[in-house]
């Protein structure tokens, strides 16, 4: 029986009401919302019959369980240690679709706010925390680690995948299934589907198919009524902005039937490391003034860092072809980067997901269904910023990135660049939420990576990727300087965390993210959910004109 298809078929013993309350209660009861928080429970308890102190769905900081399921899918380390007040004061771990309906409901009914987690990668870690002391509000998370089927459908060349799946699970459900299908989504095996999807999602075969959000087919929405809705239920406008208009706003996709894309069995990726200051500059300034104008078939990202207190650029590549093939169309497009033969490997593309996610060259692609704890590539403590760029950068701008880079110690904050172009220049800036299309190069995301404890560390590396972001200002998008919401970053701006967000307030950070699809995006809150019952620090306000 679904445990929290609830007592509606048998009741529970007075006593079993009383100990749930007792368990939840403590946490509780220092706000003045305290009865509205039991209320909750009972009602709860009221839709199912398998509810008991020791279920393995929740999980409250009276439980043993509450601080690893919390922290199992942090995968921002500065989240990890975050006060009692801005952690939820439950935690639901659904294992069936009614059970987050129960959830959602029984929260809507009683005042209580959620919050959902899909793979934990928010680098503000709005998915589980509240980046508010000031809000005084506790909040329930439902995290959906259960919920992580992936059915293949290889004759309509689609699949579903629910939301709790990480992006390693998926692909390994997929190559499963057909060795020539594809998902054009990211690198990192780690990253949850429900997420990744709902800002956008890049990945290797960007100029060749768009993004993950560009390959939605249909979606399964829970509402704030608790109703389940597809694509023809919730209407277009719906279905429409939750692809890449940001996650924990119009309700909770538990799934989405995502496009599978053909592939050759064989494609073809390549590594290049260059060194020295003077080398990398001169590389670099050629990739940017090319790397937008490159076949579809292939795209190169392109990782700055410092080793050693000197520069390193790293060129990995990805072309949907042969070896043989991709040398040709590299000497006559980007000769500059002197790719060789011994640069390249070709593979299969579920290889190529490992390959990229940094797995050893003997690694079979069923290591994918441990991602969660095995994944070779581990964050630290995060700090992310995103720009646009629609020109190449002067060389005196690349000189003054390398200038600052050299500030930190050597190691692992570092940049990427993610090429535009290709099919990204030919999807309609308003085709979905994601608008940044024709007319950029390239994007930037910064990171600054650290892991080392205390608020003096932390501020270090805080202030320095923000004078970086303030130095790149004037080569940049404008009007608004575009930025990326998977990408999260609250140095842009923030909502009231109450019922009553300011739609004028939320453009500052909105029109970044999304440009003039912001509006739109607004008023489909104000039809699936009026009274912004799903909501956090950067949610899409309903519209108020």
């Amino acid at each position: 029986m679904n445990p929290l298809r609830s007592f509606l078929l048998l009741r529970p013993t007075l006593p079993l009401l009383l100990l749930l309350l007792l368990i939840f209660s403590s946490t509780w009861s220092t706000s003045s919302t305290a009865g509205d928080h039991n209320n909750f429970l009972l009602c709860l308890g009221s839709r199912n019959t398998t509810v008991s102190p020791n279920s393995d769905l929740i999980h409250t900081p009276n439980s043993a369980s509450y601080s690893s399921v919390f922290q199992f899918s942090i995968r921002n380390t500065r989240f990890n240690d975050t006060a009692a007040s801005t952690r939820p004061t439950a935690i639901i771990t659904p294992k069936t679709i009614s059970q987050v309906q129960s959830a959602v409901v029984c929260a809507r009914t009683h005042d209580v706010q959620v919050r959902v987690r899909s793979g934990g990668h928010d680098f503000e870690g709005m998915s589980y925390v509240s980046t508010s002391p000031s809000s005084t509000q506790p909040f329930l998370l439902i995290d959906l680690i259960n919920l992580r089927n992936v059915a293949v459908d290889v004759p309509s060349k689609s699949a579903w995948v629910q939301a709790g799946a990480v992006l390693g699970e998926v692909y390994h459900g997929i190559a499963s299934a057909s060795g020539t299908l594809a998902f054009p989504a990211g690198i990192c095996p780690t990253v949850g589907v429900g997420g990744h999807v709902s800002g956008g999602g890049y990945g290797m075969l960007i100029r060749k198919h768009g993004i993950a959000a560009d390959n939605v087919l249909d979606a399964q929405l829970v509402d704030a009524r608790g109703r389940v809705l597809d694509r023809a239920a919730m209407g277009e406008d719906v279905f429409w902005a939750i692809r890449g208009g940001g996650g924990n706003t119009y309700g909770i996709v538990v799934s989405w039937k995502i496009n599978l894309v053909t592939v050759p069995a064989r494609l073809t990726a390549f590594t290049a490391v260059r060194t020295s200051e003077e080398n990398v500059t001169r590389v670099f300034d050629r990739f940017q003034h090319v790397v937008d104008k490159l076949p579809d078939d292939l795209s190169i990202l392109l990782t700055l860092n410092t080793v050693n207190y000197s520069t390193q650029a790293v060129f990995q590549g990805l072309y949907v072809g042969e070896t043989e093939t991709l040398l040709g169309v590299m000497k006559q497009s980007f000769p500059g980067l002197e790719l060789t033969g011994q640069d390249c490997r070709e593979m299969s593309w579920i290889q190529s997901i490992l390959y990229f996610a940094g797995y050893p060259n003997n690694a079979t692609y069923d290591e994918l269904l441990d991602s969660r704890s095995s994944a070779p590539v581990q964050f630290d403590k995060v700090k992310a910023k995103s720009d646009y760029v629609e020109a190449p950068l002067p060389v005196k701008v690349l000189q003054g990135i390398w200038k600052r880079l050299y500030e930190l110690e050597s190691g692992p904050s570092f940049l990427q660049i993610i090429p535009h172009g290709g099919m990204m220049s030919r999807i309609s800036d308003s085709s979905i939420p994601y608008p940044h299309r024709a007319g950029n190069v390239y994007k930037i995301q910064y990171y600054a990576v650290w892991s080392r404890e205390g608020k003096e560390v932390e501020k270090r590396y805080l202030d320095w990727i923000r004078r970086l972001y303030e130095f790149t200002t004037p080569y940049v998008s404008k009007n608004p300087r575009g930025a990326y919401v998977n990408s999260r970053d609250l140095d842009l701006g923030r909502n009231n965390l109450g019922k009553i967000t300011s739609y004028r307030q939320a453009r500052i950070w909105g029109e970044k993210y999304y440009k003039h699809n912001f509006e739109r995006l607004a008023r489909a809150k104000a039809a699936i959910d009026p009274s912004n019952f799903f909501r956090n620090e950067q949610s899409v306000p309903p519209f108020t004109g």
